[in-house]
């Protein structure tokens, strides 16, 4: 079995791009939650709230050629694996297209202006804005093929379609592959693009904050008085290495990837079932071989819903106890769907490497019916040496990732 590395991560989000914009919006207690008045078209949506990108710019660098089979999902994941490659020191390197590298990446759709054409298509029998180049704009596995095409990957292609587990479950299979010796290198995250039809998927279901007038003060996960989720964009990579490769090679090692948990339901394909979200949490630690004690932070999937967070919490508490710290990154960033299994994988890393863990804003009293766990309400700093990272999709997929803080003697 070979040992997994994350030599390279870097992440688009909704308070900015990397690390410090993030961390800055962060200790801020700034989400990236804003009142979308372009929504006010549609009488039938209730929520008028969105967390979007604002300051992404396709760089001058990308040709039209490069870059016209994507739309603005494939364009998030591809910048965001360029900076986590960079990173890592392997752009240009020989390993990306010798077939030692693979892509493991997911979206909950792909461009939804390309399917808006085709749809105008079915409707009206028109064929304006359809290209040669549409299907592949909106196919669900748009960001795998993009990237394999952009960065001339000659290894494996892993489509993730699996909703909010998207870019989770492209780690954890990413991890899988390497462990088993199938691929040495592994580009792996997820990516979302905004649009409106994502938040009425929600809005439907009665699962949106309508606090339209005050978007700075939602999402609220576990609090009592939170009234849904909002919908934002982002895209997260990591670079998975064999450690031998890298140690080889001299990278940089961020963390150690672990333990991967992945699971259904196998119940009902919206309501969250507490009992199997704790067993992939316990098939993560089976996976790393670890006692549910050695974790010391869990970041948590924590929408702001109320079936959701309250589920989550009792399987986390049921496993953890009430010692376990918590926090849900969601409350900066809104539920970035297919990118937010990648977006908390990376900044967990990332707060293990600097001790230090944000609150969840607008916690203010925390639903009595979630489990009792340690939520966060202030930053904390915390040695650790082992984290855990939570995400659960529609149709009842669970995933539950766990990262090793890197010491050169381990």
């Amino acid at each position: 079995m070979n040992r997994v590395v994350v030599s390279g991560m870097a992440g688009i989000s909704p308070v900015g791009t990397g690390w410090e914009a993030i961390h800055a919006a962060m200790q801020a207690r700034r989400n990236g939650v804003v009142r979308m008045s372009e929504w006010d078209y549609c009488e039938g949506i209730n929520t008028r709230l969105a967390a979007p990108v604002q300051d992404f710019v396709v760089p001058d660098t990308y040709s039209r050629k490069r870059i016209r089979s994507m739309g603005r999902v494939s364009l998030l994941a591809v910048r965001s694996a360029e900076m986590a490659l960079e990173q890592a020191g392997l752009l240009g390197d020989p390993c990306l297209t010798d077939g030692s590298t693979g892509v493991a990446y997911g979206s909950s759709t792909g461009s939804t202006p390309a399917i808006g054409a085709f749809n105008n298509l079915a409707r009206t029998g028109e064929m304006k804005g359809i290209t040669a180049t549409s299907y592949i704009q909106m196919m669900s596995h748009t960001c795998a093929v993009n990237l394999g095409l952009f960065f001339e990957i000659k290894g494996r292609i892993v489509p993730t379609c699996s909703a909010c587990t998207s870019g989770s479950q492209a780690i954890g299979l990413a991890f899988e592959a390497i462990k088993f010796g199938i691929q040495d290198v592994f580009i792996a995250g997820g990516a979302e693009e905004l649009c409106i039809t994502e938040a009425a998927v929600f809005d439907v279901l009665y699962a949106t904050s309508t606090k339209n007038e005050t978007p700075a003060e939602t999402p609220c996960p576990f609090d009592t008085d939170r009234d849904g989720l909002v919908i934002g964009e982002g895209a997260a990579t990591l670079i998975l290495e064999n450690y031998d490769h890298a140690k080889a090679r001299g990278a940089t090692i961020y963390a150690e990837v672990v333990g991967f948990g992945y699971n259904a339901d196998g119940n009902h394909v919206t309501a969250p079932q507490a009992p199997m979200m704790k067993r992939a949490m316990e098939l993560g630690l089976e996976c790393a071989s670890l006692p549910p004690e050695a974790i010391g932070y869990v970041n948590a999937h924590a929408t702001a819903t109320r079936m959701g967070d309250i589920a989550e919490s009792t399987a986390t508490a049921n496993l953890f106890g009430s010692r376990m710290p918590v926090n849900s990154l969601k409350s900066y960033f809104g539920h970035t769907l297919g990118a937010s299994g990648s977006l908390e994988a990376w900044l967990s890393i990332e707060f293990m490497n600097r001790n230090w863990y944000p609150p969840t804003i607008n916690l203010k009293q925390v639903d009595p019916e979630c489990g009792e766990l340690d939520y966060l309400k202030e930053a904390r700093e915390m040695d650790l040496e082992y984290v855990m990272s939570n995400n659960f999709a529609f149709g009842g997929i669970n995933t539950s990732l766990i990262f090793k803080s890197w010491r050169e003697a381990s």
